[in-house]
This record gives structure tokens, C-alpha cells and sequence, in this order.
């Protein structure tokens, strides 16, 4: 059985349909693994929980999802399943390439560094998916909850901290981070800019003090020295998505 750990999630990006239900466990690519419980298919209808549904017996339901189920046993594929954690002594975190109709991207300046701009971002809680946290940390840093996810980025970027933000970052999290390990994510934005509130959902204190759209060539200009390089790669892995060439 797959372990199950904190950064598992579940795809659709990257992922075909499920095999026909007339097909035996026996012709099941090896991609597939199996798991043999009783299972419940009623109980779970959101796929994103199927991980946690298999650890407590249960079963989620998609077939678009690469996961096959026949009587009380289902399979997984567990390539559609990114198992992989940050590095040692990061911190892991997620940011959010929120787009609108024209491919702008949405930036916001921030509260305690004056003139910089950066795109939403924020910690990985225990026991919480990357693409829950992207989701999550968008709605309380902007107020933003009509968004899509379009792509993501399928393994950790890093960044290190500057060591005068390291000595701030290590006090106010009273930890020992040597940066922060990112799991992005390209959103489209499908509201109406009403929406946008900086104040957020009102679950955390604002971090910004205004926002914007730019094109991804701007927004890289615009970002901290120490953020540039991972921007940079975010934006030659989205830029099909933009039909930007970075």
C-alpha cells in the first residue's frame, strides 16, 4: 500500500480515464496497486479524499480519476498520486499564478516590504494537500474563491532566505528554515473583480497593500531578488498555458 503522508494528492491534470469496468484486475496496467477492504461506495462521492477513504476503508468514486474499482477491491494509480515531500529543512509552502481573461497575472504589494510585488503564497498545514492549501491561502490573502486550477507544477521549487529574513522568518515561526519549498499552482480567475478584497476572508490579519495585473515578464521584474529564480521557473512551466515565451 501507498504510506500515506502529508504532500499526497491526487491530479487530474495529469491523469486519462480510468480502465472500463469489464476489466480484471489481472489486465490492470503496473501502475496500478490494490488494496482489498470493504468498501462503501455511497459514503464518498469527492475524489479528492480518496487517499484518506482508502486508509479508513471506504471508497471515492470518479471515473475520470486513474483509480478502478470491482466489487469490494479497488486500485489505484499511483502515478497520478505525488507522493514526494520537500527537501529537509524547508518549509513547505504553496503559491498560486492566478490568471484572468487576458493571461494577466494577479500581483499584490506587500504590507511590511514597500514596492514589493508577489504572487499569493502561503504555508502547507498538517494533514492538507498542496492543491487545498493553493486554494485556501488564495481566499485568505485575496478573498478569491471563483478560480479553476488549469496546471500546476509537479515537483517542489526552493528558495533560501536572505539571512536578514531568515533571522525574522526563524522568530516569528520559532523555527530553523533554511527557506521555503513551493508547490505552485496556475488558477483562472472566473469572477468578477468585486470580488477581490485584500482584506481576505477575514481568517488571517491582510498582508498586502494593494494589487494588480501584469504580464508574467513584469511580475518577474517585480519580485524580491531572493523570489526571481523560482518565478522565472514557474513561468517557463505555465507559459504554454499563457502563450507567454519566458
Amino acid at each position: 500500500m501507498v504510506p500515506w503522508c502529508r504532500a499526497t494528492l491526487l491530479s487530474p491534470l495529469s491523469l486519462g480515464l480510468a480502465p472500463p469496468l469489464s476489466t480484471s484486475f489481472r489486465q490492470l496496467p503496473p501502475r496500478f496497486k490494490f488494496w482489498c477492504t470493504g468498501f462503501n461506495i455511497s459514503n464518498v462521492n469527492n475524489v479528492k479524499n480518496l487517499m484518506l477513504c482508502v486508509r479508513r476503508g471506504l471508497e471515492a468514486k470518479n471515473s475520470q480519476y486513474g483509480y478502478y474499482y470491482r466489487g469490494n477491491r479497488v486500485a489505484v494509480d499511483v502515478s497520478a498520486i505525488s507522493m514526494d515531500g520537500p527537501p529537509p529543512g524547508y518549509r513547505p509552502n504553496v503559491g498560486v499564478c492566478l490568471v484572468n481573461s487576458n493571461n494577466q497575472v494577479f500581483v499584490a504589494s506587500r504590507l511590511d516590504v514597500p514596492g514589493a510585488w508577489q504572487m499569493p503564497q502561503g504555508g502547507v498545514d498538517e494533514r492538507e494537500t498542496p492543491r487545498d492549501a493553493a486554494i485556501r491561502e488564495l481566499r485568505e490573502e485575496t478573498g478569491v474563491s471563483s478560480a479553476e486550477i488549469l496546471a500546476e507544477v509537479p515537483h517542489w521549487l526552493t528558495y533560501d532566505f536572505p539571512p536578514a529574513v531568515k533571522e525574522k522568518i526563524d522568530r516569528l515561526w520559532g523555527g530553523d528554515w533554511k527557506g521555503q519549498a513551493q508547490k505552485w499552482f496556475l488558477l483562472k480567475f472566473t469572477g468578477g473583480e468585486d470580488e477581490i478584497n485584500l482584506a481576505g476572508d477575514g481568517t488571517e490579519a491582510a498582508e498586502f497593500s494593494d494589487w494588480t495585473w501584469m504580464p508574467p515578464e513584469q511580475v518577474i521584474e517585480q519580485a524580491v531578488d531572493f523570489k526571481r529564480p523560482v518565478y522565472e521557473q514557474v513561468f517557463r512551466f505555465f507559459g504554454p498555458h499563457l502563450g507567454a515565451q519566458l
